[in-house]
């Protein structure tokens, strides 16, 4: 995990709100509440990291995989809940810059000195994974799985073939979409893949692996390197790859800033510090007893556990060099040596891991006692938590706290005084509203799609739209001018790969004990006659059902 308390995740006018709202919540601290007042309803309280670290190796730096567990963290689907599932952050190694600032003036992160002077941690990231996101439209109980990237300080975000990570309705500009379908088998929605059932602590393996699907080359203004970063995920009902991030994705902040040409995921290997669940963005009610004590509730949360207590969930984390699958992507280019996409033990180490526990707060201020109730564990490769004195195979992270001095420990629902509301004080469900649309102009309708309209519905209340479009047809391309050479090359790679990988082999490393979630089936989908290899399905709109 990025070890200088990872909130830089938050965008920064989120950061800024919460600042405000602690302030203000603080400075309220000692008025005495009248106790016949609901409880105050604040949108932000409970927040920290708890992760664990693995040592980066500078050999191994083109890709990392692990597999994550998938539970319903809460109960029913909450508003504007924000928590990640233990996942990881990737960022350029750029070691050997020691004083220049990577995140220039005017960029968003530059507001954050803490960062400084180089900020390398948060000048180019890949991140994403299992999680609960505050602005997701479509809410169903279970978490879901997303990709997600910062290309350029935090500026903006890039998370599928055509939107951000949930921030607007409308699909990015074209000059700013960086991230091509690959799988002519699975949807990708905007608003992130649900799961089929109600997972309860099966496992989804996920990898980001820098692959060359095209040459460096150099445009009008900058270099432009070779390295494809390519999520694959491994699931019961579907494996291999889904999709990746263009080079260019990386390399345009250059061509606004020619001093940081060289320096972005396109050309750098990646650093890999280990990972965490990141406690974002959590609703809570407060409310003051007669003695100006401040009792606090948090949304119910919980964690799979089996009869002694042990939740496990991370397992199997591999780092990776180009010996994995880099190389042979390279040779089947230029020497036609098919590839079966799996990835080469030549290749990868299992780097040593620790606990981390970056720290839990309410307001700001720290939580003391929860070491009683859990406590993080690493052995043997496993990341997860142990439980104190649970009775059932349950964790659960405790709901209501009481301000002690300059902290805040957990208390029982019996501690809590009856009088204050908090017992019975109901967060607010999420509603299922919104929409997701793209453009009916630009690369979206030139060259246009190839079959469609079609719909599938969603487990998670929605229905999605797609087209059927030419690989190298797909609205990313349309930003670059590309010779006919360079897109028939391409185009002809990713036929080999459909018609070479199938949806049912591993790519990734099996996992070492539990069962794998499924997907949403009706993610899954088959290509119309006709366009069963080079072409892939791209989402154009998601609406309620």
């Amino acid at each position: 995990m990025i070890r200088i308390c990872v909130n830089f995740l938050i965008p920064i006018s989120s950061k800024i709100l919460v600042l405000l709202i602690c302030t203000l919540l603080l400075s309220c601290h000692g008025k005495e509440s009248d106790s016949a007042m609901e409880p105050e309803f604040v949108g932000h309280g409970f927040h920290g990291y708890v992760g664990y670290d693995a040592a980066p190796n500078p050999a191994y730096g083109m890709g990392v995989s692990f597999y994550t567990a998938a539970w319903p963290l809460i109960n029913q689907p909450l508003h504007r809940l924000q928590i990640g599932l233990p996942g990881t952050w990737i960022i350029p190694n750029n070691k050997d810059n020691i004083d220049m600032a990577l995140c220039p003036p005017g960029t968003a992160i530059r507001e954050v000195t803490a960062f400084g002077p180089t900020y390398e941690r948060v000048f180019q990231t890949l991140e994403g994974g299992l999680g609960y996101w505050a602005r997701n439209k479509y809410r169903y109980g279970p978490p879901k799985f997303s990709m997600n990237s910062t290309p350029q300080c935090y500026d903006y975000e890039v998370a599928t073939p055509g939107w951000s990570f949930f921030y607007e309705d409308e699909a990015l500009p074209d000059s700013l979409l960086g991230v091509a379908q690959l799988s002519n088998r699975v949807l990708i929605p905007p608003d992130a893949l649900p799961f089929e059932g109600n997972p309860d602590g099966e496992f989804m393996g996920y990898s980001y692996m820098a692959l060359p699907f095209t040459d460096a080359y150099h445009n009008s203004k900058v270099s432009v390197g070779n390295q494809s970063w390519t999520c694959f995920i491994n699931t019961k009902n579907f494996k291999g790859p889904i999709a990746y991030y263009l080079p260019e994705t990386w390399s345009r902040f250059s061509e606004i800033y020619p001093e940081l040409e060289g320096r972005g995921l396109d050309v750098r290997e990646g650093i890999i510090h280990g990972g965490a669940m990141e406690i974002n963005t959590v609703p809570s009610f407060r409310q003051y007893d007669r003695d100006s004590t401040l009792y606090i509730k948090i949304p119910k949360l919980s964690f799979p556990a089996d009869a002694r207590g042990k939740a496990r969930l991370v397992q199997d984390l591999r780092f990776y060099n180009k010996d994995a699958l880099y190389n042979e992507i390279l040779n089947w280019r230029t020497n036609d040596l098919p590839s079966d996409g799996s990835f080469k033990d030549s290749g990868m180490i299992q780097p040593k891991m620790d606990s981390t526990f970056s720290g839990l707060d309410i307001y700001g201020l720290p939580i003391t006692g929860i070491d009683a109730i859990f406590k993080p564990f690493v052995k043997e490769g496993t990341f997860g938590f142990n439980w104190e004195n649970t009775t059932s195979q349950v964790g659960s992270f405790p709901e209501y706290f009481k301000e002690d001095g300059e902290t805040f420990t957990p208390i029982l629902a019996s501690e809590v005084p009856k009088e204050l509301g908090l017992l019975e004080a109901a967060f607010p469900n999420q509603e299922n509203s919104g929409t997701y649309f793209s453009p009916e102009v630009g690369s979206w309708k030139s060259p246009g799609p190839a079959s469609g309209p079609h719909q599938a519905t969603l487990n998670d209340g929605s229905v999605v739209t797609y087209y059927w479009y030419r690989f190298i047809d797909q609205p990313v391309f349309g930003q670059f001018n590309w010779t006919e050479e360079k897109k028939s090359a391409l185009q002809s790679l990713i036929e080999k790969i459909h018609a070479e990988w199938p949806i049912d082999r591993d790519y990734i490393p099996k996992q070492t004990f539990g069962d794998l979630v499924s997907i949403d089936e009706n993610l899954i989908v088959t290509p119309p006659d006709g366009l069963e290899l080079g072409y892939v399905p791209i989402v154009v709109k998601q609406v309620p059902k």
